[in-house]
């Protein structure tokens, strides 16, 4: 995920573009959040032109969309796209993940690793955006050397999609913290004991999908609740 501070020899609106994108996706910029050019502008330091630049490329990424006598905001929480979402990435995460699998090394194994015994240690004291960003860094390990560009791309993608409501997914279900730590050491096991694509492909879509359906279960709870 990109970070807060820009690179060097980037353009201003590259720069915006970092710099807004990675508030949104560490939960600076919550669901709804509005994007004002002139405060942007005077925030980073640059016209209000690479700032509205910025934004075209966010909105083109599905994390800002424009709101009648509103403006630019933050994505909100679509309940059917996030389903949709996960259930492609569940498919294509999975995917890539068993492809990557004999490609990951001992060096990479051991950071998963660590990833997962901070997210462990976030059970305590649960805070759910640096939960779901140590968690996207834990996956991002595991199928960043899938030796298919393609797959590895539509992975990319619908992370990006999920980016502007990451923060929130776990803030409604925490009951499904615990499990997921499990099952991460699950994943894990597989591909340290070379286990096979196919059980490798299918811990990591379950693990996706027990996500979205405990999401779902929560879901249909506040509609009947306030139907």
């Amino acid at each position: 995920m990109p970070s807060s501070v820009p690179a060097a020899g980037t353009s201003k609106s590259q720069r915006a573009y970092q710099v807004i994108k990675a508030r949104i996706t560490d939960g600076d910029y919550g669901p709804g959040h509005r994007l004002v050019l002139g405060s942007l502008a005077k925030d980073l330091a640059v016209s209000p032109v690479p700032v509205r630049e910025a934004i075209r490329l966010l909105e083109a990424e599905g994390l800002v969309r424009y709101v009648h006598n509103v403006g630019a905001t933050v994505t909100a929480i679509d309940p059917v796209e996030y389903r949709h979402t996960m259930q492609v990435l569940a498919i294509v995460e999975g995917a890539a993940t068993a492809l990557a699998a004999p490609h990951v090394t001992a060096a990479g194994l051991a950071k998963a690793a660590g990833l997962n015994e901070r997210m462990r240690d976030c059970l305590t004291e649960f805070d759910p955006v640096t939960f779901t960003r140590l968690n996207h860094e834990f996956h991002e390990v595991l199928y960043e050397r899938c030796p298919n560009p393609e797959l590895l791309d539509a992975v990319r993608r619908a992370w990006t999609k999920l980016a502007a409501i990451r923060e929130s997914t776990f803030s409604f279900v925490p009951e499904r913290v615990a499990a997921s730590v499990a099952e991460h050491d699950q994943l894990l096991d597989l591909v340290r004991s070379g286990s096979g694509a196919e059980w490798i492909e299918h811990q990591a879509r379950g693990h996706r999908t027990a996500t979205l359906d405990a999401f779902l279960h929560w879901e249909s709870g506040q509609h009947a609740e306030h139907g």
